[in-house]
């Protein structure tokens, strides 16, 4: 039996299966999230928004 385990990205929020990215410590950034990280130049106004996200990855829940 083939069981897919979903992930929710912790970018923009929506469940994908965990071969649509990557896991990053304790979280997951789809594919189509991390694509478009890649590509964002450090001007852009959505710069800021990822590096938010991105240190989610780094807070320890709970503490």
């Amino acid at each position: 039996m083939d069981q897919t385990t979903i992930h929710r990205c912790t970018i923009c929020g929506e469940p994908k299966s965990e071969g649509e990215g990557i896991r990053i410590v304790m979280g997951f950034i789809c594919g189509d999230c991390e694509t478009e990280m890649v590509h964002t130049d450090v001007k852009d106004a959505k710069y800021p928004f990822f590096i938010h996200q991105m240190k989610q990855l780094f807070v320890e829940k709970n503490a």
